[in-house]
């Protein structure tokens, strides 16, 4: 059988690996100096535990697994003859892959919020999975890198995490601009309009703007029952002004009576006022009005991250969820996130050509292999080499130097190291720089040091 990988999924290079790493350790070190401890939790959780956290659309993407042994033992049979989906998960699967980060961590403080010390603060590296159509820069298996802190209301935190942004991908060398709004904002939208009680169908649509534009989410609001009328009052919705500021004064007006939406506005106004006094450049914060990220479960400010210049979707992006620890029968434990994504930030950065030199391991040097007595000695050298945390290696057999030469070449090893009959009975080395060409031959003790 033809070997092949799952769609969705990838394999990783020694290269990829290494510039994956250079990421990882370059925020994992922003977390930490922003008060962020780490946690990890496991690949998989109960369904439960995942399912009616994401909205209708997410739980049809959560990857569910199968129940050990006769998962059909115990189907309803009319269920089966139906083939009725919704009705069988629950009788076939009890868990599932995580398909973010931040309903495991709600998960983990409603087990322990009894021995947290809060606000807790915790960052999380680690894969999730989703059952989502592959596209590039989106994939089934993938990693986020998330920071959150809970038992917080202050927007002082909103303005932290913003700063975290942009000091993170101003390490990695991304330009990026940061879109906001605030859930309050959309629910002042929706009775602004007239259309409470279809806010989430109206925030999904609103959601898919940048993908289908004002057309295709006029006519899902239409598909989902949502009035003419209202469609029309929300029309100045689409066209807003490049100043953060300006729309937020502009919307306090309409918000004139819809105590929700002035709240959201007030809340908003804060973390931009502060973050740009705090030296954030004005044309890096966007207030983007039809920003909704489509889970139902934030409840004020919401963040999606974009790289500037180049095509990609969002590369970060998170929001406030003051309730969600509730479904856990833990209440009033309010928090805020934001996650970073991996895979995207790598190909923007590998599209700007953004990685340095140093972000791909290889091997320092290379020692030719002339047979076994040569080889003995020289596996003592690397042995020096290891212990001073420089990478070196012995080709493996006694092979023609053509050869060993161009294994080095591939692998893009920089020097090639001579440790002939000679060089061992005078305690010396040679060494070949194979980008210039130079070769020297110098004492052993002086290479070592």
């Amino acid at each position: 059988m033809k070997p092949s990988l799952a769609k969705g999924t990838r394999d990783f290079t020694a290269q990829e690996v290494s510039r994956r790493k250079y990421i990882i350790n370059t925020l994992q070190k922003n977390f930490e100096l922003f008060g962020f401890q780490p946690l990890e939790t496991p690949s998989f959780e109960n369904l439960s535990t995942l399912t009616g956290k994401y909205g209708e659309e997410g739980d049809r993407l959560i990857f569910k697994i199968l129940s050990s042994g006769n998962y059909t033992e115990k189907v309803n049979e009319n269920d089966w003859q139906n083939k009725d989906a919704k009705k069988l998960t629950s009788q076939i699967s009890d868990k599932a892959l995580r398909y973010d980060l931040t309903v495991p961590f709600a998960r983990f403080v409603a087990m322990n919020h009894g021995q947290l010390t809060f606000p807790f603060k915790r960052y999380q590296i680690q894969p999730v999975w989703r059952a989502d159509r592959p596209q590039k820069g989106r994939f089934r298996e993938f990693y986020q890198c998330d920071a959150d802190v809970v038992g917080s209301e202050s927007l002082w935190q909103e303005v932290e995490l913003v700063q975290l942004y942009f000091k993170a991908f101003k390490e990695l060398g991304v330009p990026v601009a940061i879109q906001m709004n605030n859930r309050k904002i959309l629910s002042g939208l929706a009775e602004y309009a007239g259309i409470t009680e279809q806010l989430i169908d109206f925030t999904v649509a609103l959601d898919k703007l940048d993908k289908i534009g004002k057309d295709g989410v006029t006519k899902e609001m239409q598909e989902k029952g949502i009035s003419d009328v209202a469609i029309e009052k929300l029309d100045f919705l689409f066209h807003q002004k490049n100043n953060a500021l300006e729309n937020l004064q502009e919307l306090k007006v309409k918000f004139e009576g819809v105590e929700v939406g002035i709240q959201g506005v007030t809340e908003l106004e804060f973390v931009l006022s502060k973050a740009m006094e705090l030296g954030i450049d004005s044309q890096d914060l966007v207030f983007n009005i039809t920003l909704a990220r489509g889970l139902d479960y934030y409840t004020g400010a919401i963040f999606e991250v974009k790289a500037k210049g180049v095509e990609m979707g969002s590369i970060g992006g998170g929001g406030r969820y003051n309730n969600l620890t509730e479904v856990f029968g833990v209440k009033n434990i309010p928090g805020i996130g934001i996650s970073f994504g991996l895979d995207r930030t790598y190909l923007v950065m590998e599209e700007l050509g953004l990685f340095p030199e140093n972000a791909t391991v290889k091997v320092e040097y290379l020692f030719a292999n002339y047979g076994e007595d040569e080889a003995i000695e020289a596996m003592k050298l690397i042995a020096k080499l290891r212990e001073k945390g420089i990478s070196a290696e012995l080709y493996p057999e006694a092979a023609k130097l053509k050869k060993q030469f161009a294994y080095a070449e591939k692998k893009e090893i920089p020097h090639l190291v001579f440790l002939g009959k000679d060089e061992i009975e005078n305690a010396r080395i040679t060494i070949k720089n194979l980008a210039s060409g130079e070769q020297e031959t110098i004492e052993q003790s002086e290479f070592l040091k």
